[in-house]
């Protein structure tokens, strides 16, 4: 039997066979599939657009799962209440957020060009730009491993947080008791974006922040921007073979980011007392350029690096293992740690292998 290498299903394009590879294209066969592993008492590996994966080496020796349903449904629109839409799990995101601004559906179009599934939006409260999908999530429908039923959250219920949720601190090794099965959206009705909160997105549209501008020129400049830092997703382009950021921006309290010179970001971390850092800013302020790596003699051989774009992204430049992009990273976390005592945590669910 051939086995299936997740190095082809990942966007790091690392990662061993599956010992057993499953593709459900239903809710129903999504359903099937982790109560057939369940009941073997295999492990259980879910994989959507394995954008935020490192997987060893050495592969998964339980059971993955690939969730392929696609599709949505309108459930309600109307110049009120806006658009409630139901998303499968298995909907490419970007595609989702093309068909929202082709629609004048509003308030996710800032999150163009994140890759990966919709299922997996939710688990990680995927952000960017000042948004984040906490902020248009109605509802989340689930399997429950633990209880063998259906289960549904809502909103509150989902304790989002930043890139956090009940889904993900419930995943252990990449091994949900949550499966996403559906996401529905509460988006508002206009041909204008949410209000745009991120400096640099401001300013290349043009507007003050906090104001609004229409969403396909957010969407343009988003995906412009996130082109200009390798974070589009480009066959021909190595720096897309990657997670998208390694390390996830610290959340500090007030008198450990006084310590950081003048010149270092700093936002709010929605906690009094505590401030959020720009990982980015502390990786290449410890000494790590973008394209850090690349030479023959470094720790990964120069098979993996940091961006040649952005020095938040570890990149695959053609032969890499899981082991040459860790090297990377504990270098870099190993170096920030020694430079200003601040402790970078991964942004990708780590399978297999320990940072």
């Amino acid at each position: 039997m051939t086995q299936t290498l997740l190095s082809h299903l990942t966007t790091a394009a690392v990662g061993g066979p599956a010992g057993k590879y499953v593709e459900a294209s239903t809710e129903a066969e999504i359903i099937d599939a982790v109560r057939t592993a369940d009941a073997a008492g295999e492990q259980v590996l879910i994989i959507g657009g394995g954008s935020n994966l490192l997987i060893s080496d050495d592969g998964f020796p339980g059971t993955v799962i690939r969730i392929a349903s696609e599709g949505f449904t309108v459930n309600a629109e109307d110049s009120c209440g806006g658009v409630a839409v139901v998303v499968q799990a298995g909907h490419n995101w970007d595609a989702l957020v093309e068909h929202a601004v082709l629609h004048a559906w509003s308030g996710i179009e800032a999150l163009s060009g994140i890759p990966g599934a919709t299922g997996a939006t939710p688990v990680q409260n995927v952000g960017a730009y000042g948004s984040d999908v906490s902020q248009t999530i109605a509802a989340v429908r689930t399997w429950d491993r633990t209880r063998n039923a259906v289960q549904t959250f809502t909103n509150s219920e989902l304790k989002f947080g930043y890139r956090d949720s009940i889904l993900k601190q419930t995943t252990v090794e990449g091994s949900p008791r949550y499966v996403v099965l559906t996401v529905e959206f509460q988006l508002p009705l206009g041909r204008m974006s949410a209000p745009i909160r991120y400096a640099e997105l401001a300013r290349s549209l043009g507007v003050e922040a906090g104001k609004r501008a229409y969403s396909n020129d957010v969407r343009r400049e988003v995906l412009r921007l996130r082109g200009s830092k390798g974070m589009v997703l480009d066959p021909a382009d190595r720096d897309t073979y990657s997670t998208g950021s390694f390390f996830t921006n610290p959340v500090v309290p007030v008198d450990v980011a006084a310590t950081l010179p003048e010149s270092a970001p700093q936002y709010p971390a929605g906690a009094e007392g505590l401030v959020k850092l720009s990982a980015a800013w502390l990786i290449d302020q410890a000494g790590f350029g973008k394209g850090y790596g690349l030479e023959e003699g470094s720790a990964s051989g120069g098979r993996a690096s940091l961006s040649t774009k952005h020095t938040l992204a570890i990149t695959n430049r053609g032969s890499a293992s899981a082991k040459d992009i860790l090297a990377i990273a504990r270098e870099v976390r190993a170096g920030v740690v020694e430079r200003f005592g601040i402790e970078l945590h991964p942004e990708p669910l780590l399978i297999g292998v320990t940072l």
